[in-house]
């Protein structure tokens, strides 16, 4: 096991200090993206840090270890080294459970977490008093999600792409093509939310020939997406009463609502399928928030579906990781500036000085300090400013 009397600390500018930045292989299943690309890494390094990657973390999306190297970073054979030496682990996906019992206490770990889904993880981040960054609710003054936003869009044209595929009869679809020729009709598509999953599946969708319906329950939102979206994207208010009539002649659907760093609301129920379409494909991709329908469970790009009363689910919580390499690259353009903020001034003073990163702290020594992870599996919460105060 590596120690930190590895490294050599040469920034020359007395206010910062360096940091050690561990970048292990992605372990979840089919994951092929990685937390950082190398023209990353030698932003860091040129910064004074050391960056270790594990060996072969970029292979699956294209970047070797002799790339990695080249851009002064350094290779560890194993996992176990990279979260041994690190103070910040940067991630793509939450750690799954073989990775629990290598983070360490203050250890700072910057990734996707999406916490209110899934309780183990929260109760093991709680034990490890790490410190737990999500990426998912880093939340600018607009309200807007910088860093979910690049995964969002490929995430919501991944789900047309998809839906297309397995509308199709061998996959167990309806046997029907989403634009549809001339003289037979396109399919019909509803997508549940409008904001970026929403609005990229519908161009996808729009762009593909199909008949499209975006549900929302912001008007000011419709009205946006009224004007610029195309004359076969059409808008509906997203109630029970809606949902359950539109799904009814629906071939595709796509679950794309957010309620950041909480469980997703069911808006669609087990007893509506019922009224589906025999054939009909359900992509969730809210999924790894809880999912917008009820009858959704996490699948794998390895075992994606599987189906209930005739309606098929595709529900990947990790869709992205499909096209590892777009992924990557968009990840890494979004969440470098915070890594180099977190880098440079370490997790407390850059979240003193730059409010979008006070939401993204979830998990503090011990504490949960994001009021919807509490609440969620009703446990304790306590306030960020408790650690935020000098």
């Amino acid at each position: 096991m590596l120690s930190s009397s590895y490294i050599c600390r040469n920034n020359s500018n007395p206010n910062l200090r360096d940091m050690i930045i561990g970048v292990p292989k992605e372990i979840k299943n089919n994951e092929n993206r990685v937390a950082l690309t190398p023209a990353g890494a030698k932003e860091l390094v040129k910064r004074g840090h050391s960056v270790y990657v594990q060996h072969t973390a970029g292979e699956g999306s294209g970047f070797t270890d002799d790339q990695y190297t080249e851009a002064g970073a350094a290779i560890l054979p194993t996992i176990e080294d990279v979260y041994a030496i690190a103070e910040m682990i940067m991630k793509v996906k939450e750690p799954i459970e073989p990775e629990y019992k290598l983070i360490k206490e203050d250890q700072l770990l910057f990734t996707y977490f999406h916490f209110a889904s899934y309780e183990p993880l929260t109760k093991a981040m709680v034990a490890s008093k790490s410190v737990c960054l999500a990426y998912e609710t880093v939340e600018k003054a607009d309200r807007s999600l910088p860093l979910l936003v690049p995964m969002s869009e490929v995430a919501g044209r991944m789900a047309i792409q998809k839906g297309a595929n397995y509308l199709e009869k061998p996959l167990g679809g309806r046997g029907i093509l989403l634009g549809g020729v001339p003289g037979t009709l396109p399919a019909k598509v509803i997508i549940l939310g409008g904001g970026v999953v929403g609005t990229q599946a519908a161009w996808m969708a729009a762009g593909l020939g199909a008949d499209v319906t975006i549900m929302d329950v912001s008007l000011p939102r419709m009205r946006y997406l009224a004007d610029v979206m195309p004359a076969n994207v059409k808008t509906m208010m997203s109630n029970e009463y809606n949902v359950r009539e539109m799904i009814k002649d629906a071939d595709l659907i796509v679950g794309a609502v957010l309620i950041p760093g909480a469980k997703a609301p069911h808006l669609i129920t087990r007893d509506m399928l019922a009224d589906m379409k025999k054939g009909a494909v359900l992509v969730d991709v809210a999924v790894d928030q809880g999912g917008c329908i009820e009858t959704c469970k996490p699948t794998t790009h390895e075992n994606p579906t599987y189906v209930i009363d005739e309606v098929v689910h595709y529900c990947v919580a990790n869709m992205p990781g499909a096209v590892p390499y777009t992924s990557t690259l968009a990840l890494t353009n979004a969440t470098l500036p915070y890594a180099i903020q977190l880098a440079d001034k370490g997790w407390k003073r850059a979240a003193q000085e730059n409010a979008e990163l006070v939401p993204g702290l979830n998990v503090i020594h011990g504490d949960i300090v994001y009021k919807a992870v509490a609440e969620a599996f009703d446990m304790d919460y306590v306030p960020v400013d408790k650690y935020l105060v000098d």
